[in-house]
Protein backbone atom coordinates (compact mmCIF):
# COMPACT_ATOMS: atom_id res chain seq x y z
CA UNK A 1 0.00 0.00 0.00
CA UNK A 2 0.82 3.85 -0.63
CA UNK A 3 -0.45 7.09 -0.34
CA UNK A 4 -0.71 9.14 -3.26
CA UNK A 5 -1.94 12.62 -3.90
CA UNK A 6 -4.24 12.19 -6.65
CA UNK A 7 -7.44 13.97 -8.45
CA UNK A 8 -11.02 13.46 -6.97
CA UNK A 9 -13.92 13.41 -9.52
CA UNK A 10 -13.20 15.84 -12.47
CA UNK A 11 -10.34 17.33 -10.93
CA UNK A 12 -10.26 18.18 -7.11
CA UNK A 13 -7.19 16.83 -5.66
CA UNK A 14 -7.24 14.44 -2.70
CA UNK A 15 -5.41 11.75 -0.30
CA UNK A 16 -5.88 8.06 -0.35
CA UNK A 17 -4.17 5.26 -0.26
CA UNK A 18 -3.52 3.36 -3.50
CA UNK A 19 -4.05 -0.50 -3.11
CA UNK A 20 -4.20 -1.77 -6.56
CA UNK A 21 -3.60 -0.40 -10.62
CA UNK A 22 -5.65 1.73 -12.32
CA UNK A 23 -6.56 -0.52 -14.88
CA UNK A 24 -6.83 1.07 -18.64
CA UNK A 25 -7.12 -1.56 -20.88
CA UNK A 26 -10.19 -3.01 -21.51
CA UNK A 27 -9.46 -3.28 -24.94
CA UNK A 28 -6.91 -6.20 -24.32
CA UNK A 29 -8.41 -7.85 -22.58
CA UNK A 30 -11.88 -7.44 -19.85
CA UNK A 31 -12.09 -8.50 -15.88
CA UNK A 32 -14.75 -11.46 -15.93
CA UNK A 33 -18.00 -10.10 -14.38
CA UNK A 34 -19.06 -11.66 -10.73
CA UNK A 35 -22.62 -12.87 -12.65
CA UNK A 36 -20.69 -14.79 -15.06
CA UNK A 37 -18.53 -16.06 -13.18
CA UNK A 38 -21.25 -17.34 -10.52
CA UNK A 39 -23.30 -19.04 -13.46
CA UNK A 40 -20.28 -21.02 -14.79
CA UNK A 41 -19.10 -21.96 -11.07
CA UNK A 42 -21.71 -25.14 -11.09
CA UNK A 43 -19.95 -26.41 -14.77
CA UNK A 44 -16.37 -26.72 -13.18
CA UNK A 45 -17.37 -29.44 -10.31
CA UNK A 46 -21.14 -31.05 -10.11
CA UNK A 47 -21.94 -30.14 -13.27
CA UNK A 48 -19.45 -31.43 -15.47
CA UNK A 49 -20.31 -33.22 -18.35
CA UNK A 50 -19.29 -33.82 -21.63
CA UNK A 51 -21.67 -32.32 -23.91
CA UNK A 52 -20.84 -34.73 -26.28
CA UNK A 53 -21.85 -37.81 -24.34
CA UNK A 54 -25.11 -38.59 -25.27
CA UNK A 55 -25.97 -41.91 -23.19
CA UNK A 56 -26.99 -40.55 -19.90
CA UNK A 57 -28.43 -37.38 -18.58
CA UNK A 58 -25.36 -35.72 -17.33
CA UNK A 59 -23.85 -35.14 -20.70
CA UNK A 60 -27.51 -34.04 -21.89
CA UNK A 61 -27.56 -31.73 -19.18
CA UNK A 62 -24.22 -30.28 -20.45
CA UNK A 63 -25.48 -30.70 -23.79
CA UNK A 64 -28.14 -28.15 -23.05
CA UNK A 65 -26.15 -25.94 -21.23
CA UNK A 66 -23.92 -25.26 -24.50
CA UNK A 67 -27.38 -25.06 -26.62
CA UNK A 68 -28.50 -22.29 -24.60
CA UNK A 69 -25.03 -20.61 -24.52
CA UNK A 70 -24.77 -20.74 -28.15
CA UNK A 71 -28.96 -19.05 -28.53
CA UNK A 72 -27.43 -16.06 -26.37
CA UNK A 73 -24.52 -15.82 -28.04
CA UNK A 74 -26.77 -16.16 -31.29
CA UNK A 75 -29.37 -13.77 -30.10
CA UNK A 76 -26.15 -11.02 -29.51
CA UNK A 77 -25.22 -11.05 -33.24
CA UNK A 78 -28.81 -11.48 -34.78
CA UNK A 79 -28.69 -14.96 -35.58
CA UNK A 80 -29.87 -18.61 -35.22
CA UNK A 81 -28.24 -21.30 -32.42
CA UNK A 82 -27.30 -23.30 -35.17
CA UNK A 83 -25.22 -20.68 -36.86
CA UNK A 84 -22.98 -20.46 -33.75
CA UNK A 85 -19.51 -22.09 -33.56
CA UNK A 86 -17.50 -22.21 -30.77
CA UNK A 87 -14.03 -21.33 -30.73
CA UNK A 88 -10.81 -21.25 -28.70
CA UNK A 89 -11.28 -17.46 -29.25
CA UNK A 90 -11.69 -14.83 -32.28
CA UNK A 91 -7.96 -15.68 -33.30
CA UNK A 92 -9.35 -19.50 -34.15
CA UNK A 93 -12.42 -17.83 -35.58
CA UNK A 94 -10.70 -15.16 -37.67
CA UNK A 95 -8.58 -18.04 -39.42
CA UNK A 96 -11.50 -20.46 -39.92
CA UNK A 97 -13.59 -18.30 -41.61
CA UNK A 98 -10.62 -16.62 -44.18
CA UNK A 99 -9.07 -19.79 -44.35
CA UNK A 100 -11.96 -22.28 -44.36
CA UNK A 101 -12.96 -20.26 -47.18
CA UNK A 102 -10.47 -20.25 -49.18
CA UNK A 103 -10.42 -24.29 -48.93
CA UNK A 104 -13.72 -24.40 -50.64
CA UNK A 105 -13.44 -21.04 -53.24
CA UNK A 106 -14.44 -21.84 -56.32
CA UNK A 107 -12.68 -21.19 -59.44
CA UNK A 108 -14.47 -18.27 -60.54
CA UNK A 109 -13.79 -16.30 -56.70
CA UNK A 110 -9.88 -16.03 -56.24
CA UNK A 111 -9.64 -12.21 -54.67
CA UNK A 112 -10.22 -11.12 -51.39
CA UNK A 113 -9.91 -7.52 -50.24
CA UNK A 114 -8.81 -6.76 -46.78
CA UNK A 115 -9.01 -3.23 -44.69
CA UNK A 116 -5.35 -1.99 -43.70
CA UNK A 117 -6.31 -1.64 -40.05
CA UNK A 118 -7.43 -5.64 -39.20
CA UNK A 119 -5.86 -7.05 -36.21
CA UNK A 120 -2.86 -8.72 -37.35
CA UNK A 121 -4.45 -12.72 -37.05
CA UNK A 122 -6.33 -11.45 -39.67
CA UNK A 123 -3.93 -10.24 -41.91
CA UNK A 124 -1.87 -13.40 -41.03
CA UNK A 125 -4.98 -15.75 -42.65
CA UNK A 126 -5.10 -13.35 -45.48
CA UNK A 127 -0.73 -13.57 -46.47
CA UNK A 128 -1.36 -17.20 -45.74
CA UNK A 129 -4.46 -17.44 -48.40
CA UNK A 130 -2.49 -15.96 -51.02
CA UNK A 131 1.10 -18.20 -50.76
CA UNK A 132 -1.22 -21.75 -49.93
CA UNK A 133 -4.18 -20.94 -51.64
CA UNK A 134 -3.82 -19.00 -54.36
CA UNK A 135 -5.93 -16.20 -53.42
CA UNK A 136 -4.93 -12.61 -54.62
CA UNK A 137 -5.70 -10.75 -51.38
CA UNK A 138 -5.91 -6.71 -52.19
CA UNK A 139 -5.68 -3.81 -49.22
CA UNK A 140 -8.65 -1.46 -49.07
CA UNK A 141 -7.03 1.90 -47.72
CA UNK A 142 -8.75 3.71 -44.65
CA UNK A 143 -8.98 7.43 -44.03
CA UNK A 144 -7.18 9.36 -41.31
CA UNK A 145 -10.33 8.79 -39.00
CA UNK A 146 -10.32 4.91 -39.47
CA UNK A 147 -12.94 4.67 -41.93
CA UNK A 148 -12.83 2.20 -44.87
CA UNK A 149 -12.37 4.08 -48.10
CA UNK A 150 -15.91 2.90 -49.39
CA UNK A 151 -15.59 4.45 -53.23
CA UNK A 152 -12.21 1.71 -53.45
CA UNK A 153 -14.08 -0.58 -52.40
CA UNK A 154 -16.73 -0.27 -54.55
CA UNK A 155 -14.48 0.12 -57.77
CA UNK A 156 -12.60 -3.23 -56.64
CA UNK A 157 -15.93 -4.90 -56.18
CA UNK A 158 -16.44 -7.56 -59.35
CA UNK A 159 -17.36 -11.15 -60.13
CA UNK A 160 -13.94 -11.92 -58.92
CA UNK A 161 -13.99 -10.90 -55.40
CA UNK A 162 -14.74 -14.05 -52.78
CA UNK A 163 -14.71 -12.26 -49.76
CA UNK A 164 -14.43 -9.25 -48.15
CA UNK A 165 -12.73 -8.84 -44.14
CA UNK A 166 -13.37 -5.79 -42.16
CA UNK A 167 -13.23 -5.05 -38.42
CA UNK A 168 -16.57 -3.93 -37.32
CA UNK A 169 -14.68 -2.02 -34.34
CA UNK A 170 -10.76 -1.55 -34.66
CA UNK A 171 -9.08 -2.60 -31.53
CA UNK A 172 -6.49 -0.09 -31.44
CA UNK A 173 -8.11 3.68 -32.48
CA UNK A 174 -11.74 2.18 -31.82
CA UNK A 175 -13.19 3.18 -35.35
CA UNK A 176 -16.76 1.61 -35.60
CA UNK A 177 -17.48 1.10 -39.42
CA UNK A 178 -20.68 1.51 -41.28
CA UNK A 179 -20.99 -2.27 -42.11
CA UNK A 180 -24.50 -1.81 -42.98
CA UNK A 181 -23.12 0.70 -46.12
CA UNK A 182 -20.58 -2.18 -46.87
CA UNK A 183 -22.85 -4.74 -46.94
CA UNK A 184 -24.87 -3.50 -49.51
CA UNK A 185 -22.35 -3.03 -51.85
CA UNK A 186 -21.14 -6.59 -51.17
CA UNK A 187 -24.68 -7.65 -51.97
CA UNK A 188 -24.75 -7.04 -55.61
CA UNK A 189 -21.88 -9.02 -56.25
CA UNK A 190 -22.35 -11.90 -54.44
CA UNK A 191 -19.63 -11.39 -52.21
CA UNK A 192 -19.22 -12.86 -48.81
CA UNK A 193 -18.44 -10.16 -45.80
CA UNK A 194 -16.44 -10.92 -42.71
CA UNK A 195 -16.42 -9.05 -40.00
CA UNK A 196 -13.75 -9.49 -36.79
CA UNK A 197 -16.54 -8.26 -34.11
CA UNK A 198 -13.89 -9.16 -31.07
CA UNK A 199 -13.89 -5.36 -29.71
CA UNK A 200 -17.33 -4.91 -30.98
CA UNK A 201 -19.83 -6.08 -28.09
CA UNK A 202 -19.00 -3.36 -25.60
CA UNK A 203 -18.78 -0.63 -27.98
CA UNK A 204 -22.33 -0.83 -30.27
CA UNK A 205 -25.37 -2.75 -30.63
CA UNK A 206 -25.03 -5.84 -32.50
CA UNK A 207 -28.43 -7.37 -32.92
CA UNK A 208 -28.68 -6.72 -36.66
CA UNK A 209 -24.90 -7.39 -37.38
CA UNK A 210 -26.03 -11.18 -38.46
CA UNK A 211 -27.74 -9.23 -41.24
CA UNK A 212 -25.37 -7.47 -42.53
CA UNK A 213 -22.22 -9.81 -42.47
CA UNK A 214 -22.09 -13.84 -43.42
CA UNK A 215 -19.38 -14.61 -41.05
CA UNK A 216 -18.44 -12.66 -37.37
CA UNK A 217 -15.65 -13.39 -35.32
CA UNK A 218 -15.93 -12.61 -31.32
CA UNK A 219 -13.99 -13.44 -28.52
CA UNK A 220 -15.34 -13.77 -24.77
CA UNK A 221 -12.76 -12.09 -22.41
CA UNK A 222 -13.38 -8.88 -24.91
CA UNK A 223 -16.80 -8.72 -23.50
CA UNK A 224 -16.71 -9.84 -19.80
CA UNK A 225 -16.39 -13.12 -20.13
CA UNK A 226 -13.63 -15.72 -19.70
CA UNK A 227 -10.30 -16.26 -21.59
CA UNK A 228 -10.03 -19.32 -23.89
CA UNK A 229 -13.13 -19.39 -25.57
CA UNK A 230 -14.57 -17.50 -28.96
CA UNK A 231 -17.25 -18.07 -31.43
CA UNK A 232 -17.57 -17.48 -35.41
CA UNK A 233 -21.33 -17.01 -36.73
CA UNK A 234 -21.56 -18.48 -39.89
CA UNK A 235 -24.92 -18.08 -41.97
CA UNK A 236 -26.72 -21.13 -42.03
CA UNK A 237 -26.62 -20.83 -45.98
CA UNK A 238 -22.84 -20.35 -46.37
CA UNK A 239 -21.43 -23.58 -43.77
CA UNK A 240 -21.49 -25.93 -46.68
CA UNK A 241 -18.73 -23.34 -48.01
CA UNK A 242 -16.65 -23.52 -45.23
CA UNK A 243 -13.34 -26.33 -44.82
CA UNK A 244 -13.18 -27.35 -40.85
CA UNK A 245 -9.58 -26.27 -39.77
CA UNK A 246 -10.09 -29.15 -37.17
CA UNK A 247 -11.13 -32.61 -37.69
CA UNK A 248 -11.83 -35.61 -35.36
CA UNK A 249 -15.02 -36.50 -33.30
CA UNK A 250 -17.38 -34.30 -35.48
CA UNK A 251 -18.33 -32.10 -32.87
CA UNK A 252 -20.57 -29.08 -33.75
CA UNK A 253 -22.29 -30.49 -36.97
CA UNK A 254 -19.03 -31.27 -38.38
CA UNK A 255 -17.74 -27.52 -38.76
CA UNK A 256 -14.72 -27.64 -35.25
CA UNK A 257 -14.45 -31.37 -34.01
CA UNK A 258 -13.40 -31.21 -30.28
CA UNK A 259 -15.13 -31.31 -26.78
CA UNK A 260 -16.85 -28.33 -26.20
CA UNK A 261 -15.56 -26.26 -22.81
CA UNK A 262 -19.01 -26.26 -21.19
CA UNK A 263 -18.16 -23.85 -18.55
CA UNK A 264 -16.55 -21.33 -20.92
CA UNK A 265 -19.40 -21.86 -23.26
CA UNK A 266 -21.43 -21.01 -20.42
CA UNK A 267 -19.35 -18.10 -19.15
CA UNK A 268 -19.84 -16.51 -23.17
CA UNK A 269 -23.16 -16.95 -22.96
CA UNK A 270 -23.80 -14.95 -20.08
CA UNK A 271 -21.57 -12.45 -20.92
CA UNK A 272 -23.24 -11.92 -24.14
CA UNK A 273 -27.03 -11.95 -22.36
CA UNK A 274 -25.78 -9.07 -20.12
CA UNK A 275 -24.59 -7.12 -23.64
CA UNK A 276 -27.91 -7.58 -25.12
CA UNK A 277 -29.79 -6.32 -22.20
CA UNK A 278 -31.19 -2.78 -23.04
CA UNK A 279 -29.38 -1.24 -19.99
CA UNK A 280 -25.93 -1.65 -22.01
CA UNK A 281 -26.92 1.58 -23.53
CA UNK A 282 -26.54 3.31 -20.64
CA UNK A 283 -23.16 1.95 -19.93
CA UNK A 284 -21.77 2.45 -23.53
CA UNK A 285 -23.01 6.67 -22.70
CA UNK A 286 -21.45 6.32 -19.35
CA UNK A 287 -18.04 5.05 -20.62
CA UNK A 288 -18.11 7.69 -22.98
CA UNK A 289 -18.44 10.08 -20.87
CA UNK A 290 -15.75 9.00 -18.23
CA UNK A 291 -13.50 8.33 -21.95
CA UNK A 292 -13.93 11.89 -22.74
CA UNK A 293 -13.53 13.61 -19.79
CA UNK A 294 -10.44 11.45 -19.58
CA UNK A 295 -8.66 12.74 -22.73
CA UNK A 296 -9.85 16.68 -22.17
CA UNK A 297 -8.17 16.49 -18.49
CA UNK A 298 -4.92 15.51 -20.11
CA UNK A 299 -4.80 17.64 -23.67
CA UNK A 300 -4.66 21.01 -21.23
CA UNK A 301 -1.22 20.14 -19.94
CA UNK A 302 2.32 21.36 -20.86
CA UNK A 303 2.67 18.32 -23.55
CA UNK A 304 0.57 18.52 -26.79
CA UNK A 305 -1.59 15.47 -26.79
CA UNK A 306 -3.47 14.50 -30.05
CA UNK A 307 -6.44 12.15 -29.98
CA UNK A 308 -5.71 9.49 -33.09
CA UNK A 309 -8.77 8.12 -34.65
CA UNK A 310 -12.64 9.44 -34.68
CA UNK A 311 -14.34 12.02 -32.56
CA UNK A 312 -18.24 10.92 -32.18
CA UNK A 313 -20.73 8.31 -32.18
CA UNK A 314 -18.49 6.41 -34.21
CA UNK A 315 -15.61 5.41 -31.80
CA UNK A 316 -15.43 2.62 -29.58
CA UNK A 317 -16.87 4.40 -26.18
CA UNK A 318 -14.00 3.13 -24.18
CA UNK A 319 -11.04 3.83 -26.50
CA UNK A 320 -8.31 6.97 -26.53
CA UNK A 321 -5.44 6.63 -28.14
CA UNK A 322 -3.48 9.41 -27.04
CA UNK A 323 -0.25 10.69 -29.02
CA UNK A 324 2.23 12.50 -26.89
CA UNK A 325 4.38 15.10 -29.15
CA UNK A 326 8.23 14.19 -29.20
CA UNK A 327 7.55 11.63 -25.72
CA UNK A 328 8.03 7.70 -26.34
CA UNK A 329 4.92 5.54 -25.80
CA UNK A 330 7.55 2.91 -24.13
CA UNK A 331 9.05 5.05 -21.89
CA UNK A 332 5.39 6.49 -20.80
CA UNK A 333 4.33 3.18 -19.72
CA UNK A 334 7.46 1.76 -18.03
CA UNK A 335 7.00 4.92 -16.03
CA UNK A 336 3.16 4.44 -15.15
CA UNK A 337 4.14 0.89 -13.78
CA UNK A 338 2.92 -0.38 -11.60
CA UNK A 339 0.17 2.48 -10.96
CA UNK A 340 -1.54 2.19 -14.63
CA UNK A 341 -2.30 -0.45 -16.91
CA UNK A 342 -1.99 0.82 -20.38
CA UNK A 343 -0.82 -0.52 -23.68
CA UNK A 344 0.56 0.74 -27.10
CA UNK A 345 -0.47 -2.04 -29.58
CA UNK A 346 2.75 -1.79 -31.23
CA UNK A 347 4.11 -4.80 -30.82
CA UNK A 348 4.15 -7.50 -33.25
CA UNK A 349 3.55 -11.59 -32.26
CA UNK A 350 7.10 -12.25 -31.80
CA UNK A 351 7.75 -9.05 -29.10
CA UNK A 352 10.03 -7.03 -31.05
CA UNK A 353 8.37 -3.54 -31.34
CA UNK A 354 7.44 -2.01 -34.28
CA UNK A 355 5.04 1.08 -35.13
CA UNK A 356 1.46 0.12 -35.14
CA UNK A 357 0.12 -0.42 -38.68
CA UNK A 358 -2.90 1.30 -37.89
CA UNK A 359 -1.58 3.86 -36.87
CA UNK A 360 0.44 4.20 -39.88
CA UNK A 361 -2.21 3.58 -41.79
CA UNK A 362 -3.88 6.82 -40.65
CA UNK A 363 -1.21 8.63 -41.95
CA UNK A 364 0.91 8.92 -38.66
CA UNK A 365 4.71 8.79 -39.06
CA UNK A 366 6.83 6.16 -37.27
CA UNK A 367 7.66 8.94 -34.50
CA UNK A 368 4.11 9.96 -34.25
CA UNK A 369 3.11 6.29 -33.80
CA UNK A 370 5.73 5.32 -31.72
CA UNK A 371 4.58 8.29 -29.23
CA UNK A 372 1.00 7.07 -28.83
CA UNK A 373 -0.37 5.19 -25.96
CA UNK A 374 -3.99 3.41 -25.95
CA UNK A 375 -6.04 3.72 -23.10
CA UNK A 376 -9.39 1.64 -22.68
CA UNK A 377 -11.96 1.74 -20.07
CA UNK A 378 -14.93 -0.53 -19.93
CA UNK A 379 -17.88 -1.48 -17.13
CA UNK A 380 -15.84 -1.62 -13.60
CA UNK A 381 -14.13 2.04 -14.46
CA UNK A 382 -14.70 4.40 -11.67
CA UNK A 383 -14.92 8.10 -12.12
CA UNK A 384 -12.11 8.19 -9.21
CA UNK A 385 -9.96 5.37 -11.28
CA UNK A 386 -9.80 8.31 -13.80
CA UNK A 387 -9.34 10.95 -11.72
CA UNK A 388 -6.35 8.93 -10.79
CA UNK A 389 -5.02 7.71 -14.17
CA UNK A 390 -4.88 11.51 -15.23
CA UNK A 391 -2.91 12.08 -12.02
CA UNK A 392 -0.60 9.55 -12.92
CA UNK A 393 -0.11 10.31 -16.38
CA UNK A 394 0.65 14.31 -15.79
CA UNK A 395 3.11 13.13 -12.83
CA UNK A 396 4.89 11.55 -15.76
CA UNK A 397 4.92 14.16 -18.39
CA UNK A 398 5.86 16.49 -15.82
CA UNK A 399 8.70 14.27 -14.76
CA UNK A 400 9.45 14.07 -19.06
CA UNK A 401 10.22 17.69 -19.32
CA UNK A 402 12.16 18.64 -16.68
Amino acid sequence: MRTATVYGKWGCFLERTITATVYADYQATTPVDPRVVKRMMPYWQEAFGNAHSVDHAVGWSAAKAVQEAAAAVATLVGADSDEIVFTSGATEANNFALLGLAHRAPPSRRRILVSAIEHKCVLAAAKVMGERCGIRVDSIPIDHQGFVDLNFLSAELDDSVLAVSIMAVNNEIGTIQDIPAISAQLERHGVLLHCDAAQAPCAMDLSELGTYADLVSLSAHKMYGPQGIGALYLRRDVQSRIEPLIYGGGQQEGLRSGTVPVALAVGMGVAAKILHAPEQQVERERVARQRDCFVRMLTDGAVPVTLNGPVGEMRHPGNANLQFDGLSAQDILGSLQPRLAASTGSACTSGIPEPSHVLRAIGLDGEQADASVRFSFGRFTTDDEISQAVCYVKDVLVTALL
